[in-house]
């Protein structure tokens, strides 16, 4: 410890020195005097700063912490201060991050992000604890267990949720329009979602839900275009709380509705790091009227497929804006047990524009919800009486299951199914429009 004193103060008198030799040297000059610092002796001022402060706080913090200790910290605060997505990973949460591709692990089946500095929910993913147990995008999660996640980072509490499948986990969330903060008891398990399944709507229009971008998911979509080509006149691809995954899944799907033209850009501080992704020829298959519904769940490769499309007006989007993650991440190891893990370039639209904080704001903004019908509320046969009422207390528990629809038909959505969901039911409207209007 004692040498580790003498290192800090001898650099700290080190870089004095420096910094009075150069002064002295100017003085004696005929030069005019320079009153900004070079680049190096400014790194030079801010690392003897550093190690100073890097000093004082072992030798008079109240906990004693070691020198390894307050590194680690100092290297957590650096990255955590960059920006929502960057961090630096010790050991435990460097294996943490391996284990996502090395194995099978238990979650809750969210995907989450920082928006204003608070943990928030992305999306959850179809069919898994956190969806079958209400939890909605943009919920903010104020506290897992007993540990409030103020000052977490999103690695760190992904760390927290993920465990042994059949394990329980509480969350503590705040959402908007509600007055109290809602808790809820969810059961971790080993999350597989399907990620395409189609429907067809009143025959002629192909429904494409994505609920995330794994390795097949172009794959699938071409399949499910080529298989319903001679009996679709348009096609609604729904990208409704799909938290993202592959970016060449996303170049590749949107390449399946465009045959030319810069799909998505993404620029960094490096040139090296500037890479543009094209669409080719070929590799279309379809001209049918498209609409693409996204809402704030929408992120990531979602979001460049929603807004590459509607810059290279080949679609119509509706619903709501976008969460707004457009970042590229690497992760750097430093050590064989630690890594860190940065950002280095963000993604740009065909026009140009950033998804970054910003999202895709829709061509036709339409909130969620079920059409309005203006009937009389309390003209309900005898014969429904005992279904509205079940259906009442399952809104109350706050547990139904939004998996429903989907296991009780898997071939077509029916208009009742439409009027609970006002923003599919808008896209119906959009395209049956557009493919009357590429009749004429």
């Amino acid at each position: 410890m004692k040498n580790i004193k003498m290192m800090v103060v001898g650099f700290a008198s080190a870089v004095a020195v420096t910094v009075a030799l150069s002064t002295t040297l100017l003085a004696k000059s005929d030069a005019p005097v320079v009153t900004e610092p070079s680049v190096e002796a400014s790194r030079l001022q801010s690392l003897a700063k550093f190690t100073k402060v890097l000093g004082i706080v072992e030798q008079y913090n109240v906990d004693g912490l070691s020198i390894d200790q307050l590194i680690d910290k100092a290297l957590q605060g650096l990255l955590s201060n960059l920006d929502a997505h960057s961090t630096y990973m010790d050991k435990q949460s460097y294996e943490s991050l391996k284990s996502q591709t090395d194995g099978e692990f238990g979650g809750l089946g969210i995907t989450v992000g920082m928006r204003d500095n608070a943990l928030t929910v992305i999306a959850p993913i179809e069919g898994t604890p956190a969806d079958k147990a209400g939890i909605k995008a943009g919920d903010i999660i104020l506290k897992i267990n007993d540990k409030s996640t103020l000052s977490m980072t999103i690695d760190d509490a992904v760390g927290i949720m993920r465990g042994k499948p059949k394990t329980p986990i509480d969350l503590t969330i705040v959402r908007k329009g509600e007055a109290e903060p809602l808790k809820f008891h969810i059961i971790r398990d080993i999350i597989t979602v399907e990620s395409v399944y189609t429907r067809k709507i009143d025959n002629n229009i192909l429904y494409i839900r994505i609920t995330s971008f794994d390795k097949k998911v172009a794959a699938d979509v071409r399949t499910a275009i080529k298989k319903n080509a001679a009996t679709s006149n348009g096609i609604i691809m729904d990208l409704r709380n799909n938290p993202g995954g592959l970016l060449d899944q996303a170049v590749e799907l949107t390449n399946l509705f465009v045959s030319e033209g810069v799909i998505v850009s993404q620029k960094g501080r490096n040139k090296a790091d500037d890479v543009s992704y094209s669409a080719t020829k070929s590799a279309k298959i379809t001209d049918l009227p498209l609409v693409v519904l996204v809402n704030e769940g929408s992120a990531s490769a979602s979001e460049i497929v929603s807004g590459a499309l509607q810059d290279l007006k080949r679609g119509v989007v509706v619903g709501e804006k976008t969460f707004g993650k457009g970042s590229v991440q690497v992760v750097m190891p430093i050590t064989e047990t630690e890594a860190i893990k940065l950002t280095i370039a963000r993604y740009y639209l065909p026009s140009g524009r950033t998804i970054q904080a910003v999202g895709v704001i829709p061509d036709i903004v339409v909130a969620s919800g079920e059409v309005k019908k203006h009937e009389n509320q309390f003209n309900i046969k005898e014969s429904d009486l005992k279904k509205h009422l079940e259906s009442e207390l399952q809104k109350d528990g706050g547990m139904i299951d939004v998996t429903e629809v989907n296991a009780s038909n898997k071939t077509v959505i029916t208009p009742e199914q439409l009027d609970k969901d006002i923003q599919l039911k808008e896209g119906v409207d959009i395209i049956k429009a557009l493919i009357i209007v590429k009749g004429k």
